[in-house]
């Protein structure tokens, strides 16, 4: 039924706008502290409760071991493990992105896979992901990570199967 003077059917719920009005505000606003001129408590990249920023993470590969390991100092802190398909064509596939629990929710995850597509695409050779991460992290970057060919999927998965001990 409809409500008379509030303009709306008693069904529907008027939700407040979480946007600011674009009036100005006769009360000023107060001035930000001299101690904090930037708009942000830290500068750019936010340092994490370690004291290191990603600038300090340093990323190497390991084609031997299968490894694209992130270093801070000398201390592995996040690995990529993948393996290298030759057939029907080559083709690089991660099969699992681990990060130490000390540095979680740090971006080392997403610098990793954003290093494998860029190795990937140096190299001229594709990835065929199998790894959920990298996966999700190539669905939410698809300017980056170019979809994956089905045919390398499907040999990478059956390679897999083939090797059960090596991951």
């Amino acid at each position: 039924m409809w409500t008379p003077g509030t303009g709306s059917w008693p069904s529907e719920r008027i939700r407040p706008s979480r946007r600011r009005a674009r009036t100005r505000s006769a009360v000023p606003r107060p001035s930000r502290p001299e101690s904090h001129p930037h708009p942000h408590p830290h500068p750019h990249p936010h340092p994490n409760p370690r004291g290191e920023t990603m600038s300090d993470i340093a990323i190497r590969d390991d084609r031997a071991a299968g490894r694209l390991e992130a270093y801070s100092g000398d201390e592995v802190v996040g690995h990529i493990e993948y393996f290298v398909l030759e057939s029907p064509g080559r083709a690089l596939v991660p099969v699992h992105t681990i990060v130490e629990p000390a540095h979680e929710g740090k971006g080392i995850a997403g610098s990793l896979a954003r290093e494998l597509y860029a190795m990937s695409a140096r190299e001229g050779v594709p990835v065929a992901p199998l790894c959920p991460y990298v996966v999700k992290w190539a669905a939410r970057h698809p300017d980056e990570a170019p979809a994956a060919d089905p045919e390398l999927l499907s040999a990478a998965k059956a390679w897999l199967a083939a090797h059960p001990g090596r991951f």
